[in-house]
């Protein structure tokens, strides 16, 4: 099955430059932008980069002084973004250092464990940032998908219900850049999206509660009960999309 991947939740600043349009007869960009804006901090000018998934030279322009968590743990995503792990763990322990209550930093130490299937320590680092950062519908998430890998899926629910209650977009963030990172890689798809169907279908949104149960069923969800038979589902069952999903084929894969 294909993996479900890791999102960033919070966007980059580009500064002054904004977004540049690629329309077709303009010149190419520069390749460096501070042949564009030369007085662009080194900060920006790495944002820049990672906006155009350069992530080698991000980090090369993110390592030059003065050193500061922030940069600390832009650098270890732009090795994350590489899949160069180890350097990403590594940065991200020096801001950790730099400042012990950086909870983003935090957070994605726990997605390097949780990339390396060391779920307990994941979730270690995720309560961890969220005693920093109580209020992070991401972090939640996080420990959601790592409870989740844990089969532990009582324990999921709770913290996808309690992301759910403080974003309700929390599951829709799709940008590829940020300070924090998102995990969505998980290998039980089928009930992963059960999951999030019954997630939203106690909060009440419909919409979306149908098509994570779509999701499920035709990845090969085999318990179909569940969806008559939980309480959640309950507000459900008399509407007519509900009743012809029961019915829907699973789809070969």
């Amino acid at each position: 099955m294909q993996p479900i991947g890791i999102f960033l939740s919070f966007c980059f600043a580009v500064g002054a430059l904004g977004q540049l349009p690629e329309t077709s007869g303009l010149r190419p960009l520069p390749s460096d932008p501070a042949t564009v804006r030369p007085n662009l901090s080194p900060e920006v000018r790495g944002d820049i980069f990672m906006a155009r998934k350069m992530y080698r030279e991000a980090a090369d322009v993110y390592r030059q002084p003065p050193e500061n968590p922030i940069l600390a743990n832009k650098i270890g995503i732009a090795f994350h973004q590489m899949t160069a792990l180890s350097d990403a763990k590594r940065q991200y322990e020096r801001a950790v250092r730099l400042k012990p209550d950086y909870s983003e930093a935090i957070n994605n130490l726990g997605t390097i464990y949780y990339a390396q299937k060391s779920y307990r320590k994941a979730i270690t680092q995720y309560k961890r940032a969220l005693k920093v950062n109580p209020n992070s519908a991401s972090i939640f998430s996080n420990l959601g998908t790592a409870y989740f890998a844990r089969k532990k899926y009582d324990e999921a629910f709770d913290a996808y219900q309690t992301a759910l209650s403080i974003d309700p977009e929390v599951f829709e963030h799709r940008s590829t850049q940020g300070v924090l990172l998102q995990e969505r890689n998980v290998t039980e798809r089928a009930k992963f999206h059960y999951y999030l169907a019954k997630t939203y279908a106690k909060s009440g949104n419909t919409e979306r509660a149908l098509d994570y149960m779509r999701k499920a069923i035709e990845e090969g969800f085999k318990e179909r009960n569940k969806f008559v038979e939980e309480a959640e589902f309950a507000s459900l069952q008399a509407n007519p999309d509900f009743q012809m999903l029961l019915k829907l084929e699973t789809r070969v894969l």
